[in-house]
């Protein structure tokens, strides 16, 4: 998967994705795992448009991430990125406890508050640090992020935690803007003082045993005592979660509680007395996840039933008959997911995939056309240029298929693959395209990173 260095940090280009291209069935996620998932995300952004909008701030400046581990934390880090800890989405009991708790994390944006590395930290382990901060340690240390993703425990967290750790004052400001947003987006500041109430008795625990969230963002009472005096006037403080948010969340918790738990935890959560849309599709991945798909396709059928313009219905459908090896239904499936979510990624890759699987040159070219839509959205999806490679190969198209592939060794720093594939594709490519001296850019990119390797290792 890729990942990039940005101001000494490293973000995620491409984090694992969660169900997509038949992968779900055999994939276990490692704590400190980056997840990626286009419902799941969609979510995230619904909680958190109004209050960036009140904010002042502009949503396509702010990422949103997930990370594997069972833990209650959320932070905010610079380039704008909050990270939310799976363990704190899981246990949020409503949508208006994880928009105060986002509501909070925005204001340490706002403020300025975010991580700033010291000077006198050397290079190599300010990059250890942060990798392993967002899980992909594993795959910068060796040059080649598929090796996995980082397991972020023991002394790594406690660094983390010293390093992510705000003062109280910003603490304070951070608080004092998320009930300001709150107000302004008439929305309850319960959920936060809950969640924050929740965690209070966790510092009174020896520190190892604190959840992280508490470490980084330390509790006092005076916070406490400031959220409940703006809850006792605020005219808002009994408004009800929304409820399209309310039914967004309890997708979202069954989404990602199926994908992460065994299945018997999911199916005892979710037993077949369930038959709530989160209740069924809980059973559907957790029936998927083993290969049951005898018990899996009449759930997600009935899914579609009930909601046959539901993208991700169709895209989870997709995703089991790929894995089925059922490319032609597969094809059609998520035909019918892009039609209601035409500008996902995750979605248009996935369809490419079953085509390249399929190798039916009938559907090259619409594959063609969707990733490199894909691409145009997310150029630094290595999965997309991937695919984008393989796709080009099987109709013997090898300029394109060498020019893709550069594409995706530059993002996963595989700089000698770089240069063999820009070599191929320079010969073959015409001279003065846009797509040659995209080329030249690459090449250019790679010899820096290659030179900027080895001056770190003098």
């Amino acid at each position: 998967m890729a990942s990039i260095l940005r101001v000494a940090l490293v973000l995620i280009g491409t984090g694992t994705l969660i169900g997509t291209s038949g992968s779900a069935r055999a994939q276990e996620f490692s704590v400190g795992t980056v997840l990626d998932d286009t419902e799941i995300g969609a979510t995230l952004h619904a909680y958190a448009r109004p209050l960036l909008t009140a904010a002042g701030l502009q949503p396509d400046t702010i990422q949103l991430h997930m990370v594997v581990d069972d833990s209650i934390n959320a932070f905010a880090t610079q380039g704008n990125n909050v990270f939310f800890h799976t363990g704190l989405l899981l246990r949020a009991k409503n949508s208006n406890e994880v928009i105060g708790v986002m509501a909070h994390e925005f204001g340490h944006i706002a403020g300025g508050h975010t991580v700033m590395m010291s000077s006198d930290m050397t290079a190599a382990n300010t990059i250890s640090l942060l990798s392993t901060l967002l899980g992909v340690a594993a795959g910068v240390a060796t040059g080649n992020p598929e090796v996995g993703m980082a397991v972020m425990m023991g002394g790594q967290r406690a660094a983390i935690g010293e390093v992510l750790a705000f003062s109280r004052g910003q603490e304070a400001r951070a608080d004092q803007f998320a009930l300001k947003t709150l107000e302004e987006t008439h929305q309850s500041s319960k959920g936060l003082y809950d969640f924050f109430l929740r965690l209070q008795g966790e510092e009174r625990l020896i520190t190892t045993n604190q959840d992280p969230y508490v470490r980084t963002h330390p509790l006092n009472t005076d916070r406490m005592s400031s959220i409940q005096a703006v809850m006792q006037t605020s005219p808002y403080t009994n408004v009800p979660p929304d409820p399209e948010l309310e039914r967004m969340h309890k997708r979202l918790l069954a989404k990602l509680f199926a994908f992460l738990k065994p299945q018997i935890t999911t199916l005892q959560r979710y037993p077949d007395s369930d038959k709530s849309i989160e209740g069924r599709y809980a059973r559907t991945i957790a029936y998927y996840r083993r290969g049951q798909f005898d018990q899996a396709m009449p759930l997600v059928d009935s899914l579609i039933a009930d909601a046959p313009k539901d993208p991700y219905f169709w895209q989870i459908k997709g995703d089991m008959q790929l894995s089925r090896s059922h490319i032609e239904d597969a094809i059609v499936a998520y035909r019918e997911s892009l039609k209601y979510m035409p500008n996902a990624p995750e979605i248009l890759v996935a369809f490419a995939h079953a085509v390249v699987e399929g190798n039916n040159p009938d559907y090259q070219v619409e594959a063609q056309t969707m990733l490199k839509h894909a691409v145009a959205i997310d150029p630094e999806n290595a999965e997309a240029w991937d695919m984008l490679a393989r796709s080009y190969s099987q109709v013997d198209n090898q300029s394109l298929s060498a020019y893709a592939a550069a594409e995706k060794a530059i993002l996963l720093g595989e700089f000698g693959d770089v240069a063999r594939y820009c070599n191929v594709a320079e010969k073959l490519l015409e001279k003065d395209t846009p797509t040659w001296y995209r080329l030249q850019d690459i090449k250019i990119m790679a010899q820096n990173s290659l030179r900027e390797m080895r001056n770190k290792r003098r």
